[in-house]
């Protein structure tokens, strides 16, 4: 069944020195909205669904103006108690607009605050400041948002373990709902990648970052935190809907351009180039450049990967060849079975999730 929907939005004031997600900067509010019609009309080209998600992802979508939220979620029908989960630049929102965005039906919110360490922040390349993270926080509580999530980065050039601890501290103060906190990722063709093959820049060592994540770890599980996926952390019973849905390997409508989605068996990827994406829109065809149809395996394959990642559900093997790699992963050290014969990550693999993961890929 797909009831989730992604919509990606694409746009930023300006572009983080690590970030290699499809974005632009310097759109005019004409071309903004230009592009919230096509969204729009994108939606129309798929099947009459009702959302039990709507996840807005970027970029940076609270550049948006409410309208434009408004007249997107109006389009769609939403399943009684739907979540509607926006992505929040701190430096693009105010009470006022946060308040009215829950007032249009958006009743979740992932704020990129990254550090709360104004340096790191400056080396990031972010547009905020740490106070202003902390005032969007307060203004979203008190515009009435109970289900809010912040993100963190760690590992980051120059970090040391005392502004780590002092991030973890801001998060037990504030008491989000939800965390996601990631090491950080070096990425071909951002500045950061530039800035590294210079020598301006140099990468966290790997014993240093084995100890933040596991500091991380015991930390957000002393706060009361349920680490419940290898980056994402919640208070019991506020995992994030949607995202759960990718792990499970559920299928989802993803719109906008270079948005991702899995239907009926398959995988697609539209258009990068936003003229690419408006000219197949205008012919009456969904802006789909890439596809993928999963046979069995391909399926069994995914559902493993994603699977893995949640930690308190893990996997349960379907075939033999699965079960023999999951039994040979867990006397590695990799993966434990719980009573139930279900598979999950080992505290020594969740720092080596990425090989765990390449070896249920044939």
């Amino acid at each position: 069944m797909t009831d989730a929907l992604y919509i990606h939005v694409p746009f930023c004031r300006k572009k983080c020195g690590y970030c290699d997600f499809l974005s632009f900067t310097g759109k005019s509010e004409e071309e903004i909205g230009k592009y919230v019609e096509y969204l729009k009309r994108e939606i129309n080209l798929y099947p009459d669904i009702e959302y039990d998600t709507v996840y807005f992802g970027g970029g940076t979508p609270s550049i948006l103006k409410v309208e434009h939220f408004y007249s997107i979620l109006g389009s769609i029908k939403l399943s009684k108690g739907a979540e509607v989960t926006v992505e929040i630049n701190p430096a693009t929102v105010d009470y006022e607009k946060l308040h009215s965005l829950r007032e249009v039906g958006v009743n979740r919110l992932s704020i990129g605050v990254q550090s709360f360490d104004d340096e790191r922040l400056e080396v990031l390349g972010r547009i905020h400041s740490s106070l202003e993270a902390i005032q969007a926080f307060n203004d979203a509580r008190m515009a009435g948002f109970d289900n809010i999530s912040l993100d963190l980065i760690f590992a980051t050039p120059g970090q040391t373990m005392d502004e780590l601890d002092t991030d973890l501290q801001v998060l037990k103060e504030l008491s989000p709902e939800h965390i996601s906190i990631y090491s950080l990722i070096w990425e071909e063709g951002t500045k950061f990648w530039d800035l590294l093959e210079d020598r301006k820049l140099s990468i966290c060592d790997e014993e240093l970052e084995e100890k933040m994540y596991t500091y991380i770890i015991e930390k957000l599980s002393d706060f009361g935190y349920v680490h419940y996926e290898v980056s994402n952390f919640s208070k019991p019973g506020m995992e994030s809907r949607h995202n759960s849905k990718y792990w499970l390997n559920e299928e989802y409508v993803g719109v906008g351009v270079g948005a991702s989605g899995y239907i009926d068996g398959v995988r697609y990827r539209n258009f990068d180039e936003l003229e690419a994406y408006y000219g197949r829109i205008d012919s009456g065809k969904p802006p789909v450049m890439e596809m993928e149809c999963l046979d069995e395996k391909m399926v069994a394959e995914y559902s493993c990967i994603l699977g893995l990642r949640l930690l308190n559900t893990g996997i349960m093997p379907k075939e033999k060849k699965q079960s023999e790699k999951c039994a040979e992963l867990a006397e590695q050290g990799y993966l434990e079975k719980k009573a139930g014969g279900e598979y999950i990550l080992s505290r020594k693999g969740l720092f080596f999730a990425n090989d765990v993961f390449e070896q249920f890929i044939d």
